[in-house]
C-alpha cells in the first residue's frame, strides 16, 4: 500500500481484522499523520517494508515491537517526534527480523541500540539527528554487511581506534576526541567534521590508492588535527571533495594537490595556518569547481594556471598576504559566481580593460581591505546576469553546492554582510554582494551602478569617492543594505533612494560631506542618527539640527523623464500657486470696481475695522475718540 506524498492528516486509527491484510509493503511518507503509532500495525505478519518517516507521530515507541514482524527487511520511523525506547530484557537477540535498512533518524533515540548486534544482514544504518550519548560498541565495526552509516548530530564520544573501513560513515557533529587510526582505512565517503580530535592528521593507508575508486569524499573540518597535510593524501587522486577547513595545520600546501585537481571537486583548506605559495601547476583539463583558502598566512600571487580551472564557481583567497594586481587572467572563467579577495595586498584599479564579459555569473564580489586604486568602472568588474536580471522568476531557493550521487557538499564563505561578519553555511544562488570597502578607490561612484537591478548588498565605505551620489542608486529596489560612509561625497540626499529602497534595512551615509535636508520618509525615516552623522550640512530628523525647510526639495527630473516628450513640460506644483493668489485677489477687487453696493458697504465700514485693529495709526486717542464719536452721531441721524 503506498500512500506517501500526500496530505493525509490528523490520527492513524488501528487497524482491524488484521489477519485479513495481506500487506508485503506500507508506506505513509510524507503526510501531516500525528500521534502515536498503531500497535496493530505490527500484527501485520506480511509485511516486509514499513516507512511512517516525514510525518508528526509522536509519543514513545518501544522498539521491541518489531520482533512481531518476522518478514521485515526496512524499517523507516525518520523525521517525527519519537521519544524511540528499546529494552533489551525482554526479548531474545535472535528473536528480531533480520533488517537490512533501519532509518530512525530525527527522532528522540538516546541509546545505541543492542538489537544490532544480531543483525547480520544490515546494509544501510541512519540514527543522526537523535540524542544518543556514550561509545559506539565494538561489535558494531564487525556487522559484515554494513555499507551505510550515519551517526551524525548525536553526543557519541571517546576515540575511533577500532575503526573499520566502510563505502560511507558519517559521524559528523558529536564528540570524539582523541586520535584516528594509523594508517586511515579506506572510505568512499568520510565525515568526521565538527568534533574534537586532537593530533596530527593520520597517514592514509594503500586502499586510497585504488584507481577504480572516484568521487571520494574526505572531510576532516571543524576540529583540532595539527601539523602538516602529510604526503599520502596524495596517493588519493580520485578524492573528489577533500575539507580540511578550521583547524590548526600548519606547513604549505603539497604542490599534488593542483596536479589532483584532474579529479578534485572541492578543495576547502581555509581557517588554517598554511604558509607559502599556492602552486601554479594546474592542469589543463582542471576540474576544481570550489577553492576556498581563506584565512591563512599565504604569499605570492594568483597562479596563472588558475585560468585551466573554467568550472570553478567559488574561489575565496581572502584574508592572506597575496600581493597581485586584479586578477583579470582569470576573466575567461564564465561559471564563476563567488570572488573573495579580501584582506590581501592587491593593489591597481579594480576590473579588466577590453569588450569581453568578465564573468557573467558572478553574485558575490569581496574586495575589501586592499589597495586597489583608481577610478570604479562597475561594467568592467562585473556585468553578470546575476546582479542585472529579476531573480523573482526562480520559483525556488537553490544553494550553491558540489553534487554527484549521494555526495552533496554546499560551498561555505564568510562576508561582511549588513555590518557583520557572517558564515554561509549556504549560498543562495539569489544572494548578490559588492564590497569595496577600505581601498583606496576615488572619483565618482559610476552612474551605470543603476543597471545592477538585483543587488541586495553594497558596500563602497571607506574609500575616497567623491561628487553627488547617484540618483541610479534607487533603481536597486531589492537593496537591503547600502553604506557609503568614510568617503568625500558631496551635494544632498537624492529623493529616489528614500523612494524606491523600499527593502533597505541597513544605511550608512555617515561622515561625508553631503547637505541639506534628510529624506525622512518612508524606509528613510526607520534609521537612527548614526545612518547620517558626520556631515555638517545635513539637517533635518533625526539628525537634532533644524532645517530652514523641513519640507525635502522634489526629485529632479531624471534623463529619461525630461527627453520622453518633445513639447516643453509644466510643472504644476509652482504654477497652482500663481494662480491661487491671482483668483483670490479678483474675489475682492472684482466687486468694488463693478457693484457699486459692494463699493458702499466697504466705505462704511472698512475705516471702523481699522479704527478697531490699528488705533495707534491716528494722532491720539483723544482725537480718535472724537472721530468716533462724530461718526456715530452720524449713524444717529
Amino acid at each position: 500500500m503506498l500512500l506517501g506524498n500526500n496530505h493525509f492528516s490528523g490520527q492513524l486509527h488501528e487497524f482491524s481484522n488484521v489477519s485479513s491484510f495481506l500487506l508485503e509493503e506500507l508506506d505513509l511518507s510524507s503526510n501531516y499523520l500525528e500521534g502515536p503509532i498503531p500497535v496493530s500495525i505490527f500484527e501485520l505478519q506480511g509485511l516486509h517494508t514499513l516507512s511512517l518517516s516525514s510525518n508528526n507521530f509522536n509519543g514513545s515507541f518501544q522498539l521491541n515491537v518489531i520482533q512481531l514482524l518476522r518478514n521485515l527487511t526496512t524499517l523507516d520511523l525518520s523525521y517525527n517526534n519519537l521519544l524511540i525506547e528499546y529494552n533489551g530484557t525482554n526479548s531474545s537477540l535472535s528473536s528480531f527480523p533480520q533488517i537490512e535498512k533501519l532509518v530512525l533518524a530525527s527522532n528522540r533515540l538516546k541509546i545505541f541500540p543492542e538489537l544490532l548486534r544480531n543483525q547480520a544482514n544490515l546494509v544501510y544504518l541512519d540514527l543522526s539527528d537523535n540524542q544518543i550519548h556514550g561509545e559506539i560498541p565494538n561489535w558494531f565495526w564487525k556487522l559484515p554487511k554494513l555499507s551505510f552509516v550515519n551517526l551524525s548530530c548525536n553526543y557519541l564520544e571517546g576515540p575511533l581506534l577500532n575503526l573499520s573501513s566502510k563505502p560511507l560513515l558519517d559521524l559528523h557533529s558529536n564528540r570524539f576526541q582523541g586520535q584516528l587510526p594509523t594508517p586511515l582505512p579506506f572510505f568512499n565517503y568520510l565525515d568526521l567534521s565538527r568534533n574534537n580530535f586532537n593530533s596530527v592528521i593520520p597517514v592514509l593507508n594503500s586502499s586510497w590508492n585504488d584507481s577504480n575508486r572516484s568521487n571520494i569524499f574526505l572531510s576532516l573540518s571543524n576540529n583540532k588535527f595539527h601539523g602538516q597535510i602529510p604526503e599520502s593524501i596524495c596517493n588519493a587522486t580520485f578524492i573528489g571533495a577533500l575539507d580540511l577547513s578550521n583547524n590548526s595545520i600548519n606547513g604549505t600546501i603539497p604542490h599534488c594537490f593542483s596536479s589532483m585537481s584532474k579529479s578534485l571537486w572541492v578543495l576547502n583548506l581555509r581557517r588554517n595556518n598554511l604558509t607559502g605559495k599556492i602552486s601554479d601547476t594546474f592542469p589543463s583539463d582542471c576540474s576544481l569547481q570550489t577553492l576556498n583558502v581563506n584565512k591563512n598566512l599565504l604569499e605570492g600571487v594568483v597562479p596563472k594556471s588558475l585560468a585551466n580551472c573554467t568550472h570553478l564557481e567559488v574561489l575565496d583567497i581572502g584574508n592572506n598576504q597575496i600581493h597581485d594586481s586584479f586578477p583579470c587572467h582569470l576573466k575567461g572563467m564564465s561559471n564563476l559566481r563567488v570572488l573573495v579577495l579580501q584582506s590581501n595586498k592587491f593593489y591597481g584599479s579594480v576590473g579588466c580593460a577590453g569588450p569581453n564579459v568578465t564573468w557573467p555569473m558572478l553574485q558575490i564580489v569581496d574586495l575589501a581591505s586592499n589597495n586597489f586604486s583608481g577610478k570604479l568602472s562597475i561594467k568592467a568588474l562585473a556585468n553578470s546576469d546575476a546582479m542585472m536580471v529579476d531573480n523573482e522568476a526562480q520559483s525556488e531557493l537553490n544553494y550553491l553546492h558540489f553534487q554527484d550521487y549521494e555526495l552533496y557538499y554546499p560551498d561555505v564563505i564568510t562576508i561582511t554582510l549588513k555590518h557583520e561578519e557572517i558564515e554561509l553555511l549556504k549560498i543562495l544562488t539569489i544572494l548578490t554582494l559588492i564590497d569595496l570597502s577600505c581601498n583606496n578607490l576615488e572619483g565618482p561612484i559610476p552612474e551605470e551602478i543603476g543597471v545592477l537591478k538585483s543587488l541586495n548588498s553594497l558596500n563602497l565605505s571607506h574609500d575616497a569617492f567623491t561628487g553627488l551620489i547617484p540618483p541610479s542608486l534607487g533603481k536597486l529596489s531589492k537593496l537591503e543594505s547600502l553604506d557609503l560612509s568614510s568617503n568625500k561625497l558631496i551635494g544632498e540626499i537624492p529623493m529616489q533612494l528614500a523612494n524606491n529602497l523600499t527593502f533597505l534595512s541597513v544605511l550608512n551615509l555617515s561622515f561625508n560631506q553631503l547637505v541639506g535636508p534628510i529624506p525622512y520618509i518612508k524606509q528613510f525615516a526607520t534609521f537612527l542618527e548614526t545612518s547620517f552623522e558626520g556631515n555638517k550640512g545635513l539637517c533635518g530628523s533625526p539628525l537634532k539640527i533644524t532645517c530652514t525647510s523641513t519640507k525635502p526639495s522634489s526629485p529632479p527630473p531624471t534623463f529619461e523623464d525630461s527627453n520622453s516628450n518633445s513639447r516643453p513640460l509644466i510643472d504644476w506644483n509652482y504654477l497652482s500657486v500663481e494662480l491661487g493668489f491671482v483668483f483670490g485677489l479678483g474675489m475682492i477687487i472684482w466687486p468694488l470696481v463693478f457693484c457699486k453696493r459692494w463699493r458702499i458697504w466697504y466705505c462704511k465700514h472698512a475705516d471702523d475695522i481699522l479704527f478697531r485693529i490699528f488705533p495707534q495709526l491716528y494722532l491720539g486717542g483723544n482725537q480718535y475718540r472724537g472721530i468716533r464719536a462724530h461718526r456715530s452721531v452720524g449713524r444717529r441721524q
